[in-house]
Order: structure tokens, then C-alpha cells, then sequence
């Protein structure tokens, strides 16, 4: 289990992450999401000693990483996937690795077969491709066979073969009992693959909730399209429900209803024989309820116009 409880870093003025509280769980994916400056790399260098907290702390079944002994026995993590001396063959890389934490050779076989790369083993590591790298990463941080796993953006360059394949490898991870956070921007992803998430924005927990705690937070919308558009809007907006257009390029016009059934809708257009098209009730998707919820910690925004 990860316990990280008032964790603090602070830059100068900066304040990166800011009294930051949660804990990780053995035997579940949690995922670590936030948009770009929110944190959540700083975090994790942080929870590995890379980078010195400010305040707080963070402890692996009650102990610090600097505490461990052979730490990648306890803990195994993927931060940079092209951290790897680039002369150094696949199966080198490993174990030295292996070595530096007296880990037996043979397991350096194990893991290279565990993530597929038995085949490339001998060549160097600086002519892989990402998603190669991302192999490798996770072959390092399951060297000392581990029962706690950090992952930074670990499907990055992996074809969609690849991706579906490291899905079931963390789920697999946490179905045996192992803990398991993993970072990432692939929201649809995480959907598929973690069972409780960790929002972070400008440095601060927005979300700590099961997955489908979050995913229940989606709004709900009614899709409507009727030659009696207008009629039908002005009609809505009479009675209190919010309404405005569809913002969909294609197709013809609709307008998007909040606060309200297909029933209600329905039965206000049926009562004032209003003709309809399309009736359909939507559900934001999990993209649309983490922009919802971080659109106060964006760091960086894209222009209009």
C-alpha cells in the first residue's frame, strides 16, 4: 500500500504540488489523472526520492523508499522509458539492474519474455522504438518482482495491439494482489483499465473516487432534432429547461436539452404537436467530465478563433 499524506513541493513562488493526500490500495488499478502542470509527475519523483518534498511524506507499507532495502524488490516503476544507456543492450540493461539489487540472473530471462522482448534482447536499447522502450521500462520495474507498481504514461508508442496487451498486464498485476498506480492522459483508457481514480489540478486533489463514482458524475442530455426546432427551444426555455444548439459540424441542426428526460421532452412536444426526428439521451463522456472538472486547472490553453 502507498500512503502519501501532505505532500508538498514548492519552486521559488511555484507551489507544484500542494499538501497532496491519498493512499493506493493493494489488489486495484488507481489511476493518477490531471491535465499537463498538474502535478502528477512531480508527485511520483517525489514519492521515489528523485525530487525532495517540501513537506509531507509518502511510505510503502510504512516505510519511506530511502528506508528499503533493495528497493526494486518492494517497488518497481516506469518514469521515462528512454532512461537506459543507449549502448547497453536490452538483456545488459537488465542486469546490471538485477545486480545492483542481488536479484538473480535468471530473472532477467523472465521478465524480458513477460513483456516480449526475448527476441531483441541482445541489441542495443538506443535503437528501440517508444514503444519498445515502454517494453523495456516495465520489464526494469518488474525485475525485483515488486509488490508496488508506479507507471508514468506507460502505453506511449505502443500500437493499439500493445496497448490492449498492458491493459490486461495491470490488471493482471493487481489481481494478484500487487498495488498498481499508473498515469496517464488516455482517459478512455483509464476507463477501461483502473478501478479507482486520483485527480490532481495546479498541484491539488480534485478526485479521489472509484471509477464509477466518477464516471456517475456525467451529465446527462437529451439530443433533440425536429423541422420545429425554434418552436420546440422557445417552448423548453418557457418552462425552466436549459437548451442550446448542438455543436456538431455534421448532420442536421439539433439542439442539446439539460435538466430534463426524453419523457418530458417527448410529452412537450407530443402536447403542442411538435414533430420529432431524433429524441436521445446522452451521457458525457468520461473526456468530457475530467474537462468539466479541471477547467479551472488548465495551465496552458489552446486559443480561439
Amino acid at each position: 500500500m502507498i500512503t502519501v499524506e501532505n505532500l508538498t513541493k514548492v519552486y521559488g513562488s511555484t507551489v507544484a504540488v500542494d499538501h497532496v493526500s491519498f493512499a493506493v490500495r493493494p489488489g486495484v488499478v488507481t489511476g493518477f489523472l490531471g491535465p499537463n502542470g498538474a502535478g502528477k509527475t512531480t508527485t511520483m519523483r517525489m514519492m521515489l526520492g528523485l525530487d525532495r518534498p517540501s513537506d509531507g511524506s509518502v511510505s510503502f507499507d510504512g516505510r519511506s523508499y530511502a528506508q528499503l532495502g533493495a528497493p526494486l524488490r518492494h517497488v518497481g516503476a516506469l518514469l521515462d522509458a528512454k532512461w537506459v544507456h543507449p549502448n547497453r543492450s536490452a538483456r545488459s540493461h537488465l542486469r546490471w539492474l538485477a545486480a545492483s539489487n542481488g536479484i538473480a540472473r535468471r530473472r532477467v530471462d523472465d521478465v524480458l519474455g513477460m513483456v516480449g522482448l526475448t527476441e531483441v534482447a541482445g541489441k542495443r536499447a538506443g535503437g528501440f522504438s517508444l514503444g519498445m522502450s515502454q517494453r523495456l521500462g516495465l520489464a526494469a520495474a518488474m525485475i525485483g518482482d515488486p509488490a508496488v507498481l508506479l507507471f508514468d504514461e506507460p502505453v506511449n508508442g505502443l500500437d493499439p495491439e500493445g496497448i490492449v496487451w498492458i491493459r490486461n498486464f495491470m490488471k493482471q498485476l493487481a489481481a494478484q494482489g500487487r498495488t498498481v498506480l499508473v498515469s496517464s492522459h488516455l482517459l478512455t483508457e483509464m476507463s477501461l483499465t483502473a478501478d479507482h481514480v486520483v485527480v490532481i489540478g495546479r498541484g491539488r486533489i480534485i478526485a479521489d473516487c472509484s471509477i464509477g463514482e466518477f464516471t456517475s458524475s456525467a451529465r446527462q442530455t437529451v439530443r433533440v432534432r425536429s423541422p420545429q426546432l425554434q418552436q420546440l427551444g422557445d417552448l423548453l426555455v418557457h418552462n425552466g429547461i436549459g437548451v442550446r444548439a448542438d455543436d456538431r459540424v455534421d448532420g442536421p441542426p439539433a439542439i442539446v436539452v439539460d435538466g430534463a428526460t426524453t419523457e418530458q421532452v417527448g410529452d412537450l412536444a407530443a402536447r403542442n404537436a411538435i414533430t420529432l426526428h431524433e429524441l436521445s439521451s446522452q451521457t458525457a463522456s468520461l473526456e468530457e467530465v475530467f474537462m468539466t472538472m479541471t477547467a479551472d486547472s488548465v495551465e496552458y490553453r489552446a486559443p480561439h478563433g
